[in-house]
């Protein structure tokens, strides 16, 4: 399934893509579906068909209660930044007013003249989970969805701390559908990744080449804090980002910045001034 949440006259509302159309599931948005223990079974309801053409996609999950970022987990991207292979996944954190539909404008701060892009799969938890084992951990994954961990780099390299150079306001977007692991080809895919700025192609790799993998990464985080469901895990971007090139290359008001995975769709978003 191709599940979405959007922004309707009466609020967001929870979705399914049908063909052409988004089918109400009765919830106000994805994080109140997978807090369902049967949430699968109640994704298959039936309700108000709403047109694809035009939706306004809201972030997968507008509230989770928490978004938990993987820095270095692509070899190319690891190399690129002149560090050795990590032995355990680096961990940031991210907060729900960073986050955007995957076709809202992304406003570029003023205090910044490095507004860098990372396409990023982005692990969507179904399933309340602690110290999951693998399979506890399988299971716990509702599904991946397409992130842009937008970065301010100038702010993010101010101290040896990642964190204030990625939780900018309104600033990542996400979505526009978690797809179920059923349709993307496991709970570990392999698909491709692509950024594209104004039409040129800026980062493209493949998930299967991940450090960490999703299952992986569900059991090492929930053995420090407890996955929801709702919550968000992205897994790190690959080589490709602009403060990564030479010369260095950053987001400037006017671009138009595509983040895609292949068989999850893409956030398109133009960049505006403050």
């Amino acid at each position: 399934m191709k599940l979405a949440t959007i922004r309707t006259a009466d609020g967001t509302r929870a979705v399914r893509l049908d063909g052409d159309l988004l089918v109400d599931l009765g919830y106000a948005d994805l994080g109140e579906l997978f807090a369902e223990a049967d949430w699968q079974a109640k994704a298959a309801a039936s309700g108000t068909a709403y047109p694809v053409e035009g939706a306004d996609f809201a972030p997968v999950v507008p509230n989770p209660s928490k978004v938990v970022c993987v820095g270095h987990n692509y070899t190319n991207h690891i190399k690129e930044m002149g560090r050795e292979l990590p032995e355990y996944p680096t961990l940031f954190p991210k907060f729900a007013d960073t986050l955007l539909g995957a076709n809202d404008d992304i406003v570029k701060p003023t205090e910044t003249e490095a507004f860098d892009w990372e396409v990023e799969l982005a692990v969507v938890i179904g399933k309340q989970v602690r110290r999951a084992d693998e399979q506890q951990a399988a299971d716990a994954i509702a599904g991946f969805t397409v992130m842009n961990d937008i970065s301010v780099r100038d702010w993010q390299f101010r101290t040896i701390e990642w964190t204030q150079g990625k939780i900018w306001e309104a600033s990542t977007p996400v979505g526009p559908y978690v797809v179920t692991p059923d349709e993307a080809g496991g709970v570990r895919p392999a698909l491709e990744v692509r950024t594209v700025v104004d039409g040129q192609v800026m980062q493209q790799d493949d998930t299967g080449t991940l450090l960490f993998d999703p299952v992986f990464l569900v059991q090492y985080i929930s053995t420090v804090i407890t996955l929801r469901p709702g919550d968000i895990i992205a897994t790190g971007t690959p080589a490709g980002v602009g403060n990564a090139r030479d010369p260095k290359v950053f987001l400037l008001p006017g671009n138009t910045v595509v983040t895609e995975i292949s068989g999850l769709g893409a956030c398109t978003n133009k960049v505006v001034e403050a």
